[in-house]
């Protein structure tokens, strides 16, 4: 392969975090070999795409707000230079099992294969989108700090730029400074690339070593006390006015129902996503008074706990607990103080807005993604 003048070597080349951590492949190097399954249902290598020009590969994924941030900018890049020549590829490396559930909060949807085609028709991305986060050996071979983090390689497959796309971050507006354009640019008009190097800001790679930290997360939620309280109606208005500042999420729901026992663990995970934003989670059961220990048994089952981070924006309404078991004399009043519109029929989940407006409701199972959309909604 042609051999460039530039010398410089890759800001983080021969440094990592951990020890674990590859180091960024060099300006000058040979573009790594791989063969990487598509959300096309197809199986992609290096070889699919020879007769490009320049050769980028974006390092992304699901979850990460800079990576939402970007992809709608990342499709318009594409429409712009792949009548000249250029080749894009969207590469997510993140292990799912890598990801705690509070890292999950910018996005309704994980690093898995199988949600990485809803995120990229949500984008109206026409460009491919490979899976590397199995094996993550591409990812280890060009050292992919973070989500995004671009490689362009020249029509040699010589390494010619590598960063961020551009000094945006997690704006979704114009753009002032696009490296990834200037790249392009340079490369396509034979010149070196004013600045070869820069750096990758974004949420780090998900590499198979960090499912350790994943499992001591869940050991710490699953060691947090369950707590259930009794509701009347005069908190149940307090419930709805909402002066905690957060965007509420309130189930209505019963050990009895099917639906409702089916969906609580995508209810409580979704909590544990945005746990770190004004969110809360508030369960309130329909069962009889008479069975609090049933009740108070099957949230200590699915781990239906408190985060400490939502914990004092209900010590500011003067509560004790995010469960609740209806203990009036008559559900209508809860319907009435909560949610008027309400048939009585299980599960119902409402979203409230910090004014105490009704932003969402569904009355059936839910759909968790469409929840999650509607929560982000909610917190714009």
């Amino acid at each position: 392969m042609r051999k460039i003048s530039i010398p410089v070597l890759s800001l983080l080349a021969g440094f990592s975090w951990a020890a674990d951590v590859p180091p960024v492949l060099a300006i000058g190097a040979d573009m790594p070999s791989f063969s990487l399954p598509g959300i096309d249902g197809k199986t992609h290598t290096e070889k699919d795409f020879a007769d490009a020009k320049v050769f980028c590969v974006i390092f992304t994924c699901n979850h990460c707000p800079d990576s939402v941030a970007a992809a709608a900018r990342t499709e318009e890049i594409h429409k712009d230079y792949k009548g000249k020549g250029v080749a894009i590829i969207a590469v997510n490396s993140n292990n799912p099992t890598s990801l705690r559930p509070d890292e999950l909060g910018y996005s309704p949807y994980n690093d898995s294969f199988e949600e990485m085609k809803p995120f990229a028709e949500s984008y109206g991305w026409t460009f491919p989108y490979l899976y590397d986060g199995e094996r993550q050996d591409f990812a280890t071979a060009c050292g992919a700090q973070s989500t995004p983090h671009v490689f362009v390689f020249d029509a040699d497959r010589t390494l010619r730029y590598t960063g961020r796309m551009d000094d945006s971050g997690r704006n979704k507006g114009p753009v002032e400074k696009s490296y990834i354009r200037d790249a392009f640019d340079s490369i396509l008009a034979g010149k070196e690339v004013a600045e070869p190097v820069t750096r990758s800001f974004g949420c780090s790679t998900k590499w198979l070593f960090k499912g350790d930290s994943v499992a001591k997360d869940q050991a710490n939620w699953e060691a947090i006390p369950v707590t259930l309280d009794d509701l009347d109606e005069a908190l149940a208005k307090k419930l709805r006015e909402n002066k905690s500042g957060n965007v509420r999420v309130i189930n209505f729901w019963s050990t009895t129902c099917g639906p409702c026992v089916a969906e609580f663990p995508d209810l409580v995970e979704t909590y544990r996503r945005f746990q770190n934003r004004n969110v809360d989670f508030i369960t309130i059961s329909l069962d009889p008074v008479a069975d609090r220990a049933k009740v108070k048994k099957f949230l200590n089952s699915r781990h239906a706990a408190l985060s400490k981070r939502t914990q004092p924006s209900m010590e500011k309404e003067g509560r004790t607990s995010n469960n609740y078991i209806w203990a009036g004399d008559n559900a209508d009043k809860l319907a009435e103080a909560i949610h008027p519109e309400w048939t009585g029929a299980l599960p119902l989940t409402v979203i409230i807005s910090p004014e105490g407006k009704t932003l969402w409701s569904h009355n059936s199972e839910i759909d968790v993604v469409e929840l999650r959309i509607q929560i982000l909604k909610g917190l714009e």
